[in-house]
């Protein structure tokens, strides 16, 4: 589940609120160990979802860096290029 949370921080175009509550939503998800909560844990599961996201947009807003702004499309096609850890060639 937390494997599709990604680095949000110094992006061109900046991060979206959307972007925000879905990293949101997985951490949730991978602390609580459920994937859809039930009935009786709903109401605390997208509170707990609303407050992160509040908390990590704050955040991010206030971080700063004399880095130059990633490329969104070029950072999404590095995972893709990667060679697989076990693919390595081995001599």
């Amino acid at each position: 589940m937390c494997r599709n949370i990604k680095t949000l921080f110094n992006f061109d175009p900046p991060v979206t609120p959307e972007e925000v509550r879905a990293a949101s939503l997985q951490f949730v998800r991978k602390i609580t160990g459920f994937n859809k909560p039930s009935k009786a844990n709903e109401a605390a599961f997208l509170a707990a979802i609303d407050e992160i996201a509040g908390i990590s947009g704050r955040l991010l807003l206030s971080l700063e860096t004399t880095a130059s702004p990633k490329n969104r499309e070029e950072e999404a096609l590095k995972p893709k290029l990667a060679l697989p850890r076990d693919s390595a060639l081995k001599i």
